[in-house]
């Protein structure tokens, strides 16, 4: 398989992943409300899914770093993931809520393979110099399985109903198995650590935070990442006091997407204009423009908050890829991608979890605190960069 077709195959796995991945959100977030009529219940199912990838995250990375045959671990992971979601399903409304918070904590250990763990092989399939094209390609999958994602979300709960979705999602995921299975084998035996994985997880975590440039994108990412969990969790009921239903939240959420797969359309066309050290710094100050606009409540500032939001969601995400292929080293750099996805998805878990009774007592209260989260990233990424 030449280096274009071997690029396809990776995206069209990547694609599917991701947009069973993005749709799973969504789809447990309305089936959630649809069967305990709680958007607390909602937002911590969705936290569940997500906060154990702080440790799900950082284990995977360690163990891709050393396999010889990293494709196969990662379908593995993927098939695991897939099965959680179906057993959340299955047991949602049947059990007692905690059970069900207990899968989805477990099922969310292996979600930062859905995101980072196929970052991470890139530089395994183009040569350096195509890696920053690559690079830009790579993130517009994440921005197109955001846009289909949440979309096909919707449309599957208004056709069939809310459990559909996840089920729907649970498929996707298991598309992209092939193409997982199918990643190149390893060139170079992987290098061992002295002390095994746990040496390994320490090495990973000290070049997270004595890389200065990565330590301050990650940080930044991560508490971005926070006030996007917050406007999520918000969206179904921003979307029913300002379109008159929950599930045209999700339209919302497609409609950031289109704004970031947009940007990063162009930026995959074109240099980019800017160090991906400053998009990543200030990005967030665009996302919480966009907030406080959504925050009003009205239908003409809402269509515009979401532009906004995808216009500073997009560019940075293509930045922090090539911040991550830039400083990381070889040895740890799926220990890295994985770590730096966990991180990201705890923050959203966060976040997620802290909207729920927040948004379910004042929708804009929460809506202003997520825009208020944004102005702390871009604070640190300023701060950051002045010490530099």
């Amino acid at each position: 398989m030449n280096q274009r077709d071997a690029l396809r195959w990776y995206g069209a796995g990547a694609a599917a992943a991701r947009t069973g991945d993005e749709m799973s959100g969504t789809a447990l977030l309305l089936a959630s409300l649809a069967v305990t009529g709680s958007a607390t219940v909602a937002s911590w199912l969705l936290a569940a899914l997500t906060a154990s990838a702080a440790i799900g995250g950082p284990v995977f990375g360690a163990l891709l770093d050393r396999s010889a045959r990293p494709g196969r671990l990662l379908a593995g992971a993927l098939a695991g993931y897939a099965s959680g979601l179906v057993i959340i399903l299955a047991t949602l409304g049947r059990v007692p809520v905690v059970l069900t918070v207990l899968v989805a904590m477990s099922a969310g250990l292996l979600g930062p393979a859905l995101s980072g763990g196929w970052t991470s092989q890139l530089p395994r399939l183009v040569p350096y110099e195509r890696l920053p094209r690559a690079n830009a390609l790579d993130a517009l999958t994440f921005n197109g399985a955001s846009l289909a994602g949440p979309a096909l979300a919707g449309a599957v709960a208004g056709l069939w109903g809310a459990p559909a979705g996840v089920v729907v999602a649970t498929a996707l995921i298991c598309l992209a198995l092939p193409s997982a299975f199918g990643l190149p084998r390893r060139r170079a035996r992987a290098a061992s650590t002295a002390g095994g994985i746990p040496a390994a997880l320490t090495a990973g975590f000290r070049a997270i935070v004595r890389i200065r440039p990565l330590a301050r994108a990650t940080t930044v990412s991560v508490v971005s990442c926070v006030g996007q969990g917050m406007l999520v969790a918000c969206a179904p009921l921003l979307g029913a006091r300002v379109f008159g239903s929950p599930a045209h939240g999700a339209v919302l959420l497609s409609g950031v997407a289109v704004a970031a797969l947009a940007a990063n359309a162009v930026l995959s066309a074109c240099p980019q204009p800017t160090r991906p050290d400053t998009v990543v710094a200030y990005g967030p100050l665009v996302i919480g423009a966009g907030l406080l606009l959504a925050a009003t409540g009205h239908p003409v500032p809402v269509v515009a908050a979401v532009l906004l939001v995808g216009l500073g969601e997009g560019p940075q995400l293509t930045a922090l890829f090539a911040i991550r292929h830039r400083e990381s080293p070889e040895r740890l750099r799926g220990q890295i991608f994985t770590t730096g996805a966990s991180l990201k998805i705890s923050g959203f878990a966060l976040g997620a979890g802290l909207a729920g009774p927040l948004a379910t007592r004042s929708p804009t209260g929460a809506l202003l605190t997520a825009a208020g989260v944004q102005g702390l990233a871009a604070l640190w990424g300023a701060v950051g960069r002045r010490a530099r």
